[in-house]
């Protein structure tokens, strides 16, 4: 069973709409700026990434949806009614409710709701927690909400594989689809996690850049990286099967060819030092897909956090998967000018992937001045290019050792 895009939606530190965000991406706008300094006061870090000038009501999210509900599910919830509007996908209408399912995910979900209800139990007593407190904060709660929405009585579950989130919802939907289980499936994740708590938490692990200059925070590949910054956003997809998107005559923006998930099994935030598990994981991917280093152009969008460790062991992920061809590969990380979205992160890397190969155009890795000899691949440096393009893959790592990979091709 072939597996197509027929719709996107993306909410991010760059633009809170698929156009506007994929514009910002190839010129090279940093969302990343300087928190106030009365916040950033104790704090390990002063940037951040956060999504800016965003109105749900404009994405259809509804008022007391708004008014409930962490950022974290209205962000998800604006982004599932962007992309479903793309698509026009109608439940019960153009596709049987029965196999239109909800993969979508988060890494921590009602990040500020958890925190706010702590303080107030501590503060005023337990007669004070909301009835809300339990379904605005829990992790499944988006995908549910999402569910409700559209009326996808299908398969739904959430995903919550740290940074890997967003790709191994996607990867897993596709699976779903090409299986038989589903003929349509609103897959992605979100995340909003820019508050203090996390942001202490991060840095005390030294995971955080301490840059204090915006366009020097988030550098991946480059030898002066020192850690990611946070962001926050969310990014969807509409995946159906190909059969079903021809009959309705949907417009297809690209074939979800290949998946791969593996695990390091190794340590619960580094990654496998020799990246054979990263590897193999991309390798799944490829193999799947088709890909022929004869004849295809690749882009790759890397994980790329900007961390020392991450970023050395994902080039030797490439070099493993690719082998020769790993000279040749078109490669960025477009989290230099986002920002990590953690949970978002993957499904917001496989928009920017599917941009990329509909439209011929490579995003750059902003900030890249000073490459590390230890990543010895064409990065993208600084400026997009132009390149003919025939398959597009999304690399993902998140803690646990979890790791995920998906590769898009255009549909002839």
């Amino acid at each position: 069973m072939r597996v197509v895009v027929t719709g996107m939606g993306v909410v991010s530190p760059i633009g809170n709409s698929v156009d506007t965000f994929w514009n910002n991406l190839k010129d090279g706008v940093c969302g990343i700026e300087k928190m106030d300094e009365s916040f950033a006061k104790d704090l390990p870090a002063k940037v951040w990434a956060c999504v800016k000038d965003f109105n749900p009501a404009d994405d259809g999210v509804d008022p007391a949806f708004i008014r409930k509900m962490d950022h974290v599910s209205v962000y998800g919830m604006a982004v599932a009614n962007q992309a479903m509007k793309q698509s026009g996908l109608v439940s019960g209408e153009n596709v049987n409710p029965a196999r239109f399912g909800v993969y979508f995910g988060t890494g921590v979900g009602g990040f500020q709701t958890t925190y706010d209800g702590c303080v107030k139990m501590e503060n005023q007593g337990p007669k004070w927690i909301s009835p809300m407190f339990l379904p605005t904060l829990i992790t499944n709660i988006t995908a549910g909400g999402i569910a409700i929405k559209h009326n996808a009585q299908g398969p739904c579950m959430s995903v919550s594989t740290a940074c890997s989130t967003g790709t191994h919802a996607i990867g897993e939907a596709y699976r779903a689809i090409k299986h038989g289980y589903a003929d349509a499936m609103l897959c992605g994740g979100a995340e909003a996690a820019n508050i203090g708590l996390a942001i202490a938490a991060f840095g005390n692990m030294r995971a955080l850049s301490k840059s204090e200059d915006p366009m020097r925070a988030s550098l991946p590949f480059n030898a002066e990286r020192g850690g990611f910054v946070l962001g926050d956003g969310a990014g969807a997809l509409v995946l159906e099967s190909y059969d079903n998107a021809v009959k309705r005559g949907a417009t297809i923006l690209a074939e979800l060819c290949g998946y791969g998930s593996t695990c390091d099994a190794y340590h619960l935030t580094a990654p496998r030092p020799d990246a054979s598990t990263q590897a193999e994981a991309m390798k799944m991917a490829l193999k799947s897909a088709g890909f022929c280093g004869r004849r295809d152009v690749i882009y790759v969008n890397a994980h790329g956090t900007g961390t020392p460790l991450n970023d050395v062991c994902e080039t030797k992920a490439f070099h493993l998967a690719l082998g020769r061809n790993a000279k040749k590969a078109h490669v960025s990380s477009t989290k230099s000018c986002t920002g990590h979205l953690m949970g978002a992160a993957g499904a917001v890397e496989a928009i920017a992937s599917v941009m990329a190969l509909r439209e011929g155009v490579v995003p750059p890795t902003i900030g890249l001045d000073k490459q590390d000899p230890e990543c010895d691949l064409d990065y993208t440096p600084n400026k997009a290019v132009k390149a003919d393009l025939t398959i597009a893959v999304s690399d993902s790592l998140g803690f646990g050792g979890h790791n995920a990979c998906v590769a898009f091709r255009k549909v002839l």
